[in-house]
């Protein structure tokens, strides 16, 4: 019984929130106690867009930055630490940054640009190790799959890519793997919303749009799994923590919850149960932002307000106030990480966030890949590079990439190989050539020597005079 009384005490652990606005920078962050309702910390000037604040390890917060009028001007990144007061880190980008999502290990964070651009840094060392256009137009949301091993992104025109992370990051140079996997183009608007789980065969996409769709996706096959539609344009969406309830928040400030059926007796297309859907009324603008935690669902709307509900009852717990500023991010952190840091260990101390680069990492010439910290996991024991229990899929997926990358190594082999030869043989040519010099310049020493003294030789016979002995310095030619 004492070792399910301790994880009911793990369990138990206060949860704080977290919430900010785009509208001015004036209101900043603010933390809440989610059990009594108090406020627990403000820290001004900060005005983040969508999907743009998260939480890094369980010590640091990360928001991309408009400015001061809430429209978007040049970039920055800014992070505050929890459990240490100090200044904030600044990082200035090369332009303004929207979405941001980072692994789970908190090594990696991407940015996603209104120009399309992506970025990704390497947080404890600061270098920018990749960027590319991910799309044509504004990214709108960006995350990863549940092993690392994937980035999705979103688009204002309703495109979603899935991209490789290994590919962006380890044959960046050598270019023979393509890192984009699939293009999803389901939505006719703006991404309003991704989440990505996974099931006993299937590792599911959920995307919502301002179209009123809601799209399942298998993303590791880019196949369109189900399309749920409603007369509302869905602005946002999250799953309930076990994975079993989907909240879509709309236009018009109302909520509604469907039952999520994943690889259930139905089949893989009865994945979101539209005839079971329930809708929550609570405010009274669009909703902004949702989110859940183990105290319930969680919302925020244009009206400045954000509410607690719970699950069980459908009713309104706990309710917040934002001031004056329309709420766009809503993360749930542990309480105690507000708190004084007397109670953190030293293993966690060792984890620093480093100023973020400006320029891209300029790779070695002799090292041409980046070395990977956290997704070398992935080629463990026992690991996979996704998340799959699938056998025939899994077998497949390994099968390709261990061909992918052993025909990237064999080709590197195969060019140092060459080089090494090529560099021998214009060794041994040049010493070859040179002996052959040195063999034709004394053998036409020897010839001026013959034609210079031969004809002296006839000339004093003639005359009669004796020829004068001179030393030749000259090298004796053999017979």
């Amino acid at each position: 019984m004492q070792p399910r009384n301790r994880r009911e005490m793990v369990v138990e652990e206060g949860e704080a929130l977290v919430a900010c606005s785009d509208k001015s920078m004036k209101i900043g962050v603010t933390i809440w106690d989610m059990d009594t309702g108090e406020k627990m910390l403000h820290i001004p000037t900060c005005a983040s867009p969508p999907f743009g604040l998260l939480c890094l390890r369980n010590r640091f917060l990360v928001a991309s930055q408009l400015n001061k009028h809430g429209s978007v001007g040049g970039g920055a990144i800014v992070v505050w630490a929890l459990n240490k007061p100090q200044q904030p880190l600044l990082n200035y980008t090369v332009e303004a940054i929207g979405p941001l999502s980072s692994t789970q290990d908190g090594i990696y964070l991407v940015g996603g640009a209104f120009s399309g651009s992506a970025y990704i840094w390497n947080v404890t060392s600061g270098k920018l190790l990749k960027t590319w256009t991910a799309h044509y137009k504004s990214l709108k949301h960006i995350i990863f799959s549940n092993d690392d091993s994937l980035l999705i992104s979103g688009s204002v025109d309703g495109m979603i890519c899935v991209w490789s992370m290994i590919s962006l990051l380890d044959v960046e140079e050598i270019g023979s793997w393509d890192p984009l996997l699939h293009c999803l183009p389901g939505h006719m608007s703006s991404i309003t919303g991704l989440l990505a789980t996974s099931c006993s065969c299937f590792s599911i996409l959920i995307s919502s749009s301002l179209d009123g769709t809601c799209k399942v996706w298998d993303f590791i096959t880019g196949k369109l799994m189900q399309t749920q539609g409603y007369p509302l344009a869905i602005t946002c969406i999250t799953l309930h923590q076990r994975e079993s309830l989907l909240f879509c928040g709309t236009e018009n400030g109302t909520m509604i919850v469907n039952k999520v059926d994943i690889g259930l007796e139905e089949g893989p297309y009865s994945i979101i149960r539209g005839d079971q859907s329930l809708e929550l009324k609570g405010h009274s603008g669009a909703i902004t932002a949702l989110t859940s935690s183990r105290a319930g669902l969680i919302s925020s709307s244009e009206d400045c307000t954000i509410c607690i509900w719970d699950v069980m009852s459908w009713t309104i717990t706990k309710r917040f106030n934002l001031q004056k500023g329309k709420v766009t991010n809503l993360v749930v952190i542990n309480r105690s990480l507000v708190l004084s840091t007397s109670n953190h260990t030293r293993a966690t101390n060792q984890y620093t966030v480093s100023p973020l680069d400006k320029c891209p990492l300029q790779m070695n010439s002799y090292k041409r890949t980046t070395t990977l910290v956290s997704l070398s996991r992935l080629y463990k024991e026992k690991q996979t590079y996704i998340d799959l229990r699938s056998s025939n899929l899994l077998r497949q997926s390994i099968s390709d990439s261990q061909k992918s990358y052993m025909h990237v190594a064999m080709t590197i082999q195969m060019k140092m190989e060459t080089n090494i030869e090529n560099h021998l043989w214009a060794t041994k040519m040049a010493k070859h050539v040179t002996m052959i010099n040195r063999q034709l310049q004394s053998r036409l020493l020897g010839l001026i020597h013959r034609r210079l003294f031969g004809s002296n030789r006839i000339s004093f016979q003639k005359t009669g005079r004796k020829r004068p002995k001179i030393k030749s310095i000259l090298p004796e030619e053999e017979n």
